[in-house]
């Protein structure tokens, strides 16, 4: 008996619908442009948006704990694996979101599907985007709460399953801006469910710190909204350009999720150098808005230059959706980009809804606009 078939069937059935997927292995640091299969690419598919993985600044203050502290943590954070640059790293995300504290994960998923279920417990009510990350699903999942999903930011349908629920306790989650669409959701109708339901708010800003507000502050920040959210969770591994996820709030929500997240208590923490890497470039970003600024005027520059050429691409922020729709057609546009030059991503299901895919193109504050205008005009051709 081959114990396998099953497996590599599943694999041959996802290879016949244009949905397998396989690895691209990068030979430059993460930037505006990498090196791929020996060739020089623009590369419009990182989330690295303020091209921090490869800033002076960030190298030197990995190298400076590398030579102080070594590579490895040693342990969890609650035994050996939290050094000077964790601690500074938390105290420093608490002043950048305005909060009392914060707490460092190993990743934005393993924050998200750690922090859910700490929180929530039997007889709560979870209410969650249906276009909300895997991570927050799979947080939603392991939680004892009933989990309600409303339709894509649609605040009325939230509306009215809040008062179907007749929900007293328990949490509505969303990510601030989605990874996919690039849309951001609609924090004052969700703060004030939130605040009419007496149910947690948290929002995902894995996609928007950085991004979105004028100094890259998030959500509030854009919304004019401080302190209107009660959990803020974030990753380092995207405007930060480092590793690791992180969450800000209050001094007591810090404090019961350091004692009671799975994710948190029974990981190995991660390395010292990343930690002093992320914390220089969170500093970076509190120093120089103008990142915020130049990455914004890139999103108006290449929006506009789709749309002069045909194609259809809103955003407000650095992830642009363009409609492709079947599969093996957005991998062939993707084939063809790749072989001009160009790196940019086909998401495909289960990523996006079958026979909705797109090309998610995702911008850097480091991109030129000529760069841009070029990639315009080069996705509008391959569409054509």
């Amino acid at each position: 008996m081959n114990k396998w078939r099953r497996y590599a069937d599943e694999l041959a059935e996802l290879q016949a619908k244009g949905l397998y997927r396989t690895i691209n292995v990068l030979e430059s640091a993460q930037s505006s442009h990498v090196r791929y299969q020996g060739r020089d690419m623009l590369m419009l598919a990182s989330n690295a948006y303020l091209d921090m993985c490869r800033d002076p600044e960030v190298k030197a203050a990995a190298a400076a704990a590398l030579a102080e502290f070594g590579v490895g943590s040693g342990g969890s954070r609650l035994l050996t694996g939290t050094s000077t640059p964790h601690a500074r790293l938390e105290q420093t995300l608490a002043r950048f979101k305005e909060r009392e504290a914060a707490l460092v994960f190993n990743s934005g998923f393993a924050a998200n599907s750690g922090i859910i279920p700490a929180l929530t417990k039997a007889g709560d009510h979870i209410f969650s985007d249906e276009l909300n990350h895997a991570s927050i699903i799979d947080g939603c999942r392991q939680s004892k709460a009933q989990t309600v999903i409303y339709r894509h930011n649609d605040m009325a349908d939230l509306a009215a399953k809040l008062a179907a629920s007749g929900a007293k306790s328990g949490l509505i989650v969303s990510d601030a801006v989605f990874s996919m669409d690039g849309d951001i959701a609609d924090l004052p109708e969700l703060h004030r469910l939130a605040e009419q339901s007496g149910l947690l708010l948290m929002l995902d800003e894995a996609h928007a710190t950085g991004v979105i507000g004028a100094r890259g502050r998030g959500i509030e920040e854009h919304f004019n909204m401080s302190g209107s959210v009660d959990i803020l969770m974030g990753t380092l591994s995207k405007a930060f350009g480092a590793e690791g996820g992180y969450v800000c709030g209050s001094a007591v929500l810090i404090d019961y999720l350091r004692n009671n997240t799975r994710s948190f208590i029974f990981s190995t923490s991660l390395s010292p150098l990343v930690m002093a890497a992320a914390g220089r470039a969170v500093e970076l970003l509190e120093q120089q808005p103008e990142r915020v600024a130049r990455l914004q005027q890139n999103v108006r520059v290449f929006t506009a230059a789709l749309h002069a050429k045909g194609v259809a691409a809103d955003s407000q922020t650095a992830i642009i959706p363009i409609f492709v729709g079947d599969e093996e057609r957005a991998l062939a546009v993707s084939k063809r980009l790749f072989d001009e030059g160009y790196y940019i991503s086909a998401i495909r299901y289960p990523t996006v809804k079958r026979g909705e895919a797109i090309l998610r193109a995702a911008l850097m504050s480091s991109h030129t606009e000529a760069e841009l205008e070029r990639a315009a005009a080069a996705i509008a051709a391959a569409l054509a």
